[in-house]
């Protein structure tokens, strides 16, 4: 194998797992709300396969199918950004990362505060669109930062552009990080800086960045980067990674620039992996319950890969699956799901196989690093042999 590009779209569930009560998500399916859109057209996805993974057929499985097709059961205790790409990376993730459902403890805050030398406002599980909008004009006129989780493992800190420069909201962002570590050691640490005039009238910008906890071990990035092969991210796997095994990197701004980065690699002369993350599902249309917008961005992706197919050679395969769910359509929270996740794989020298329910998403980095002959540590186990033709 030449090059594998590895596509999350970021959130796509494939219906609850078995144990999505214990993380209060229950008859949860991003798919199959998708489905419900008449804004969905995804035929490469569902000649791929798509609909032929178990229990998604309400998509319309494929008569012959183009790739290999299956979903994968998350392992690890968690249901976040994080802990889901370590997984796909091959680490698997025992105990959770910390949550903080009353907000944060003074042992966190008052050095954070005396860092910054500013206050603090909200400091509770907020909607970001919401708590800009809620404590935006206190922010403006005080300059104390807006801090805030989720259901995830993260430290958000929001502030206006004109009150706070994003490159001062970044270094409080590291204050951030240096102080969240031992039993605090959050997933990431979250740069959300917005814009706006006032009266409750915000919106986020394009400028948010990730500080993330480092990898507890080594991933397939490293074991890519030890071999000197090429490991390239694309958005923000390297934020999530901390930067760990990535030889290249590039931003995005949102999934269109995301497609036409990876686009672009795969018209580049590279030899390893190129790891993909389009978040728009998951920030713009999960977390924001907008089953139409989740439905026509899945449209969107499913045109490009048509295009993105015909530049892949014949020692080139690409991937297709999800990090956790975030069903648009459940009303409960507007957090992520718990979620098994669909894995396409397609290629010259893939054949059309039905890979049932894999146990652990770290299943994956092992097939990754078999297909190139690199040794990792994890609990994945490879499938490589059933999907080479």
């Amino acid at each position: 194998m030449k090059r594998v590009f590895l596509i999350v779209l970021d959130s796509c569930g494939a219906g609850e797992l078995p144990d999505a009560a214990r993380f209060g998500d229950f008859g949860v399916n991003t798919l199959r709300s998708c489905a419900s859109s008449a804004l969905l057209s995804i035929p490469n996805l569902r000649a791929a396969g798509l609909g032929n993974i178990d229990g998604l057929d309400f998509l319309g499985p494929a008569a012959r199918p183009a790739g290999a097709f299956g979903k994968l059961a998350e392992k690890s205790m968690g249901k976040d950004t994080t802990i889901g790409h370590w997984e796909l990376a091959g680490v698997v993730s025992p105990e959770p990362l910390p949550t903080y459902p009353d907000g944060f403890p003074e042992e966190v805050l008052r050095p954070f505060r005396e860092a910054t030398g500013r206050g603090v406002l909200a400091n509770a599980p907020w909607s970001g669109t919401a708590v800009i909008n809620e404590f935006g004009d206190t922010h403006v006129q005080t300059g104390d930062l807006i801090v805030y989780t989720s259901a995830d493992s993260v430290f958000q800190i929001a502030a206006h552009e004109d009150v706070v420069p994003v490159e001062q909201l970044y270094e409080y962002c590291r204050i951030a990080r240096g102080i969240l570590r031992g039993k605090h050691a959050v997933g990431r640490v979250i740069a959300r800086p917005f814009v706006g005039k006032g009266n409750g009238n915000y919106t986020r910008t394009a400028n948010r960045h990730d500080f993330s906890l480092e990898p507890p071990r080594k991933t397939m990035l490293d074991a890519f980067c030890d071999a000197g092969l090429d490991a390239i991210a694309v958005g923000k796997i390297y934020d999530i990674f901390a930067g760990q095994g990535i030889r290249e990197h590039v931003y995005t701004t949102g999934n269109a620039d995301g497609m036409a980065k990876t686009a672009a690699y795969a018209d580049r002369n590279f030899h390893g992996l190129c790891f993909v993350n389009l978040v728009d599902f998951d920030m713009l249309y999960g977390h924001r319950r907008n089953v139409d917008g989740y439905a026509a961005a899945l449209t969107e992706f499913d045109a490009w890969l048509g295009a993105f197919l015909k530049k892949l050679g014949p020692e080139d395969a690409v991937m297709i699956t999800a990090d956790h769910g975030c069903d648009p359509a459940y009303t409960a929270t507007t957090d992520h799901t718990r979620e098994y996740v669909p894995l396409l794989i397609l290629g010259e020298a893939i054949q059309p196989v039905n890979l049932g329910v894999r146990p652990c998403f770290a299943d994956l980095a092992a097939t990754v690093c078999d297909l190139f002959g690199l040794p990792l540590q994890t609990e994945g186990r490879s499938f490589k042999e059933a999907i080479l033709r």
